[in-house]
């Protein structure tokens, strides 16, 4: 009975994620910050495989290997992790203002910080699709500053809203409660189904996002965040309601 009952309680949650109620508490939410997270593998893909080691949506990544860089380890980019760092935070500023501006509608407020995500995606495609295949020092710091911008703006406004675990870019406390909430764990949580559908998307976004890199050119990861971004965009046009 109990192993039927999980069962049901993970059915259920994965359906109210991916398909919510239209007169759900969240929103209707839940599915596009599924999509975002996908987001964040496939440009944190790009970041570290081709933009020297650095990442643009994690930013705990670029602290420790600013760490690592400090005790004289080899293979990290300084200058970029400092970079990226700068700039996220630049655009989690930017985001919290929008946000102050655009009052409590949630959908609204998502539309209006993924519209910001996407244009700033689309520069960089600009610049991926003139640097090529092999980009330069410069085409790689423009490119890191660019994302971090609008990983900074995506990550501001997924606290803002806080749908329960779904930031979108941070997967170490969603692992720690499908852990420590499991019924392995003596909780047996309803929300782990949800946390691991997180983890996956992200998993997925960053298989996506080197495959794209590895066997196209840089320019077609970014190709593919601006066609997830502008999916939730246009989802998000519907009236939402205020944050309670």
């Amino acid at each position: 009975m109990a192993t039927r009952a999980i069962g049901w309680s993970a059915r259920r949650d994965i359906t109210e994620t991916l398909w919510p109620p239209a007169a759900a508490k969240e929103d209707g939410l839940p599915p596009l910050l599924i999509v975002l997270t996908i987001v964040t593998g496939v440009v944190d893909a790009l970041a570290y495989l081709r933009l020297g080691h650095v990442f643009v949506a994690n930013m705990t990544g670029n602290v420790v290997f600013l760490g690592f860089a400090a005790a004289r380890a080899g293979g990290l980019s300084v200058p970029g992790s400092l970079l990226a760092l700068a700039f996220f935070l630049c655009g989690g500023t930017a985001a919290g203002r929008l946000a102050g501006r655009l009052g409590n509608d949630r959908r609204r407020g998502l539309r209006v910080a993924v519209s910001v995500e996407l244009v700033l995606c689309a520069m960089a495609i600009v610049v991926a699709a003139f640097a090529g295949q092999h980009l330069g020092q410069g085409s790689r710091y423009i490119l890191t500053a660019l994302l971090a911008l609008a990983m900074g703006v995506q990550n501001a406004t997924a606290r803002r809203l806080a749908v329960a675990d779904l930031t979108t870019t941070v997967l170490t406390l969603t692992l720690t409660g499908i852990a420590a909430d499991s019924w392995l764990g003596g909780a047996g949580d309803s929300r782990t189904a949800r946390r691991v559908l997180a983890v996956g998307a992200m998993l997925l976004g960053a298989i996506f996002g080197a495959l794209l890199l590895l066997h196209l050119a840089p320019v077609a990861p970014l190709v593919l965040a601006v066609t997830l971004l502008t999916l939730v965009a246009v989802a998000a046009r519907s009236t939402g309601t205020a944050v309670e």
